[in-house]
């Protein structure tokens, strides 16, 4: 009788070990739910990080998005009748026409209320052969001898009003022409005093500025 009981017994415990087993191979929808949880999560983190990198760069401005990077531009000045450093043409000078030389520039900063251009002689204590304002920042330029109407140009130290050329009494001279892109109107009038009119474009405050160099020799 008490080994009918035992055997019983240990049955028993058998049967209840193997259950215990089954539930443990197969996982219950609360684990399920919870693992699918715990994903999303994760997936969200990510994107806000994502988006945290993008505005700490900068967002749309530094990317170009929303703001345009500004683009320089550099005053250039020439003339189609001699390279920088060259020989200025004797029609321009005073054993020609002498006439003023035709001018181009480009690369007007914007804002520019006025140009001007100032020539002076550098090897002659900066004698000054013209000077020419209130020239338009919509101009490119100015043509051979026909300054536009609107531009006043003062007395050079010749004591004529408008361009006087080259004209060094011995030897080769340099010249320099030079352009200023103001950022207020100059004020001069007509017929001034260029030594002085030429100061005052040189000591203004400008927003751009470019140089032109030619030379002539003695007639």
């Amino acid at each position: 009788m008490r080994w009918v009981l035992a055997t019983c017994v240990v049955a028993l415990v058998l049967a209840g070990c193997g259950d215990e087993g089954q539930e443990l191979r197969a996982p219950s929808s609360d684990q399920t739910t919870t693992s699918a949880s715990t994903s999303t999560t994760a997936a969200s983190s990510t994107t806000e990080v994502a988006a945290g990198t993008g505005g700490g760069t900068g967002g749309e401005d530094a990317s170009g998005g929303a703001a345009s990077p500004t683009t320089a531009t550099t005053l250039r000045l020439t003339s189609p009748a001699f390279e920088n450093g060259a020989a200025i043409p004797s029609d321009f000078t005073c054993v020609g026409d002498d006439v003023s030389p035709p001018l181009a520039w480009t690369g007007v900063p914007a804002g520019t209320a006025e140009l001007a251009v100032v020539v002076r002689d550098p090897d002659a204590d900066g004698f000054v052969h013209w000077v020419i304002a209130g020239l338009s920042p919509d101009l490119g330029g100015v043509a051979r001898g026909n300054p536009p109407s609107q531009a006043v140009e003062e007395l050079n130290d010749f004591g004529r009003q408008g361009w006087s050329g080259p004209c060094p009494p011995s030897g080769t001279h340099n010249y320099d022409f030079r352009i200023y892109a103001l950022d207020e109107p100059s004020g001069l009038a007509a017929g001034a005093d260029g030594a002085r009119a030429a100061e005052q474009l040189e000591s203004a405050t400008v927003l751009a500025s470019a140089a032109l160099s030619g030379t002539a020799a003695a007639p």
